[in-house]
């Protein structure tokens, strides 16, 4: 039986999907950066519904929605440079790490166990009315099956096949395209867990030099295991040719590929498009996907950031 797919901008299909999420239902929403696989975050049964349509391992952390700054202080703690970055870049594509506060509602299986929790305030409007409606935090990591390729359109969502998913709500094509960027600010000193559009730079710019998470840490945020974000073809990074049976994910035109992240080399628009084209070349018969360099500077370091999961060896 089909998923229903309802426009997110109607207040009668949020309303409803705020009753399904409050019933503990599994609802998929557009948000500016991916669709999320939507569940009530204080609820350990509806979380758990996520991991088993995902099939997603249990130590990875899930972010929990919220429609403002101020609920997301009343779960985590705000730590000075939290504020700082907060004011900057929320409602927006930024996930922050924060300490649990005393009384937190959020589920202990949201958090994989651990003592701190992931918040984001999202740009989209449609989404902030849907988490405000709500009334609670809402778990959404991408909807699509863990360790696969991100949805960015509705079709991609209704495609996976979810079991026990009650309703999609559409927002259209997503503005970014690339999940949310996340700071670890619980500590004495920030650190960047997840590249993404919120760039380091622009991060360093306002709170000072940041810490990066390397290979092989410890899981504290979503989006940290080494293979992730994969089709089922083997990913070809910095590819200067084609080999036989290979297809190109071309960028700037160096391949002369007719798949092209950005044939203006616009690292904005690359982002964009880069699950939905990796989704597209996904298909039977392929032997690689072959991608072209990505200057790793700004947004790159994000785009190569998932690139380099899709490339990873498989478990």
């Amino acid at each position: 039986m089909s998923v229903p797919i309802r426009p997110i901008a109607d207040p009668s299909a949020r309303a409803d999907a705020a009753k399904i999420l409050r019933a503990g239902g599994l609802v998929a929403f557009a948000t500016e950066t991916v669709y999320g696989l939507g569940a009530d975050a204080t609820d350990e049964t509806a979380v758990a519904r996520i991991f088993a349509a995902k099939g997603r391992p249990r130590f990875n952390p899930l972010i929990s929605h919220v429609p403002d700054v101020e609920t997301a202080f009343a779960l985590g703690q705000a730590t000075a440079a939290a504020r700082t970055v907060a004011e900057a870049f929320w409602p927006g594509p930024l996930t922050l790490v924060l300490r649990r506060t005393e009384d937190c509602p959020i589920a202990w299986l949201t958090s994989a166990g651990l003592d701190t929790v992931a918040i984001r305030v999202p740009g989209s409007a449609d989404a902030r009315a849907l988490l405000a409606e709500a009334g609670r935090p809402v778990a959404a990591p991408s909807a699509n099956r863990s360790g696969r390729v991100s949805p960015t359109i509705a079709a991609h969502v209704a495609a996976e096949g979810f079991e026990g998913l009650d309703l999609i709500l559409d927002g259209g094509a997503c503005a970014v395209g690339l999940e949310s960027t996340v700071l670890d600010v619980s500590g004495d000193r920030p650190r960047l867990l997840r590249p993404g559009s919120v760039t380091r730079e622009q991060i360093e710019a306002l709170v000072g030099s940041i810490e990066l998470a390397g290979h092989g840490d410890a899981i504290t945020a979503p989006g940290m295991l080494a293979s992730h974000y994969a089709p089922a073809a083997p990913v070809r990074l910095n590819a200067t040719t084609l080999r036989d049976g290979e297809v190109g994910l071309d960028f700037a035109g160096q391949l002369g590929a007719a798949t092209d992240l950005s044939a203006s080399g616009d690292p904005v628009e690359a982002a964009a498009n880069l699950f939905a084209l990796l989704r597209a070349l996904d298909r039977p018969g392929i032997a690689a996907i072959a991608v072209a360099p990505v200057p790793e500077a700004g947004l790159g370091a994000a785009i190569n950031d998932r690139l380099r999961r899709a490339a990873a060896p498989r478990g």
